[in-house]
This record gives C-alpha cells, sequence and structure tokens, in this order.
C-alpha cells in the first residue's frame, strides 16, 4: 500500500476506504460510524465510495478493498 500522502487522496476520502475495510458488529453500526466520523449522510457516504472505486488513485492507496467493493458493485449491477 502506498503512503496515503503519496495516494493524491484527501483525509475524506481516505476515511471513507478505513471504514470500508472494517467489519461492522450489527445493522445500523457502519451509518452510525459514518455519521459521527464523517459528518455525511448514508447516501452522500455511498456516493462517494461509489466515484471512488472508479477513481485510479484509491485503487493505487488500498487495491485490497477497492477490488473487493468492485467486485460487490459488479454482482448487484448483474442481478439487476
Amino acid at each position: 500500500m502506498t503512503d496515503s500522502s503519496d495516494s493524491g487522496l484527501g483525509e475524506r476520502e481516505r476515511a471513507v476506504l478505513a471504514l470500508e475495510r472494517r467489519s461492522w458488529p450489527g445493522p445500523g453500526a457502519k451509518e452510525r460510524a459514518v455519521r459521527e466520523r464523517l459528518g455525511l449522510s448514508a447516501t452522500r457516504y455511498y456516493q462517494l465510495l461509489n466515484a471512488l472505486l472508479d477513481d485510479p488513485r484509491a485503487l493505487e492507496h488500498d487495491p485490497v478493498t477497492v477490488n473487493r467493493l468492485r467486485r460487490v458493485r459488479a454482482e448487484k449491477e448483474q442481478r439487476r
């Protein structure tokens, strides 16, 4: 993983990826953390996250998380 200061991502973008790396104990815990730590609504958070999945800087910063989330997104799109 590249040093975060070299990735070109802002602090908020790195925080979004960090939240996605975690596992969450139950329903609502992640959304609560998004509100408390980032001051974002769940809708805005997921908009930012979706844009990050298409950002090459995010892939460089955290390839494991970004590739996992890309697979999840692709599976959801195939089910539609």
